[in-house]
Order: C-alpha cells, then sequence, then structure tokens
C-alpha cells in the first residue's frame, strides 16, 4: 500500500472526502516527523512506538575503491511494533 491508497482506504473507512483524508493522513505524518526530530518518541498504545537512536561515527570502505572512509554520527528514526498489531499480523 502506498500513501495515496493509504488516504484512499482512510476516506472510505471514515467517511471523510478524500481532501478531508489527504490532510488527516499528512498531519499524522507532519506530527510524527517533528516530534521525532526534536528528539522525543510517539507512543501509540496497541499499535507501536515510534523513537530514534544515536549510531556512532564508523570506519567503513568504499565500496568503488576499497579506501576506508568515515561514516558520520546520525540519528535514526525507528519503530517497534505494539502487541495489537503483532497480534493482529500473526
Amino acid at each position: 500500500m502506498n500513501k495515496n491508497e493509504l488516504i484512499g482506504a482512510v476516506a472510505d473507512s471514515s467517511g471523510l472526502s478524500r481532501s478531508d483524508a489527504t490532510k488527516a493522513v499528512e498531519g499524522v505524518f507532519d506530527t510524527i516527523t517533528s516530534t521525532l526530530s526534536k528528539g522525543d518518541e510517539v507512543r501509540l498504545v496497541g499499535f507501536g512506538t515510534f523513537s530514534t537512536a544515536k549510531r556512532k561515527a564508523s570506519t567503513g570502505r568504499n565500496p568503488r575503491t576499497g579506501e576506508p572512509m568515515t561514516i558520520k554520527a546520525s540519528t535514526q528514526p525507528k519503530f517497534k511494533a505494539g502487541k495489537g498489531l503483532k497480534d493482529a499480523v500473526n
């Protein structure tokens, strides 16, 4: 399912117009993104938790040349599925 299909499914299941469903889905994505960028987490009970994790700088190899290179430290988004989501999938 892609984003447009998600918007269509939300519109169908909620009875919202497609434009209102688009605003709702975009609003959820924007809120999760801005919360994670502040370093906070988003906990949706029964669904899962969005959080961030710090990755240390490391040394890797350039696949073309084989030369060592430094990989910068970064912050990565993480998602941990909740019990309700795990049970629904299994």
